[in-house]
């Protein structure tokens, strides 16, 4: 076991395989924080974090603070000792919180900071048609993802990237980075970059509004869009099909370049095909949801579904 005591704040998916990655290299792990439990479902039953189920399998200490500004948590969190605090996909911490230890704390951030401060740094790069991106460790300052930089690990963006695909590598990639992060601070050896001060590229949260496809949007960014909301948020849409108005969710799909006569939004059918007519080409839409069906490939819905001649997206 290292020697350096460790307090690891996260929640999701994400920051657990940062966090196995440290367990099983023998980082001495002296607490998790995580978020409180949740009630999900029908019955309304408590769902427990991603990082607190493996936190529970390895038998560490778990903290779950409603209010981070809490004086009983924040002396919980002393009585840890921890010498360094990792921040992977957590809250904003109250400064009290993130001054507590002797070494610091920093946070693992999905982007190549200062690009794509804010929630979603994943998803945006993708949207946004990137080629490059990466993961950068920094320093807690009291501004959101601006505090001084440490490592940073560059990674491509294929043209066909998913959200999915890219936040695994990038996953994986920050795990490797986090442990590099620890060995420099335990040996003495940091040295930091203080950020710009770019707006540039941000990284908002994503919601029902800035999720919606705009068919009048170019072939490429509908595309882009598209991608980097699969599989989850998820862009949606609305089909008009004779009378009906109908959500609809739409994960995978090609970019077909062709000029054409119709009008935008219009939806093409075969028996095997579905495409939707933008500015210089096409939309194959490969994977769909329609409201009260599961998702499903094309072919399987045009299997059972009609759509009518005049059918379009608004």
């Amino acid at each position: 076991m290292k020697k350096t005591r460790i307090v690891f704040m996260g929640t999701p998916d994400f920051a657990v395989t940062i966090l196995k990655h440290l367990v099983d290299d023998h980082y001495n792990i002296v607490g998790v924080i995580t978020a409180p439990d949740k009630p999900s479902g029908r019955g309304r039953k408590l769902n427990q974090s991603a990082v607190k189920k493996y936190a529970l399998s390895e038998n560490l200490t778990i903290l779950q603070p409603k209010n981070l500004k809490d004086i009983g948590f924040q002396q919980e969190l002393q009585n840890l000792q921890a010498d360094l605090q990792i921040v992977v996909a957590f809250r904003m911490l109250p400064k009290t919180v993130w001054q507590m230890p002797k070494l610091g704390t920093f946070n693992l951030h999905a982007s190549l900071l200062p690009e794509y401060r804010g929630a979603a740094p994943i998803h945006w790069a993708i949207i946004n048609g990137e080629t490059k991106t990466g993961v950068t460790t920094f320093f807690i300052d009291d501004k959101i993802d601006t505090g001084a930089i440490i490592l940073q690990k560059s990674i491509t963006i294929a043209n066909t990237e998913t959200v999915g695909s890219l936040h695994d590598k990038l996953m994986f990639l920050g795990a490797d980075l986090v442990a590099k992060t620890i060995d420099l601070i335990d040996k003495g050896e940091i040295t930091t970059i203080k950020q710009p001060n770019l707006e540039e590229k941000s990284a908002p949260k994503l919601h029902t509004e800035n999720t919606k496809i705009d068919w009048q949007a170019s072939l490429d960014n509908i595309y882009n869009m598209i991608r980097g909301l699969n599989p989850f948020p998820t862009a949606w849409t609305t089909i008009k099909n004779n009378d009906d108005e109908i959500y609809t969710k739409i994960y995978s799909v090609d970019k077909l370049p062709e000029s054409h006569e119709y009008k935008i939004g219009t939806i093409i059918t075969t028996k095997k095909e579905l495409k939707v007519a933008v500015k210089n080409g096409y939309i194959r839409i490969n994977e769909i949801k329609l409201a009260g069906k599961k998702k499903m490939d094309t072919q399987s819905l045009l299997n059972g579904f009609s759509f009518s001649e005049n059918a379009k997206m608004l």
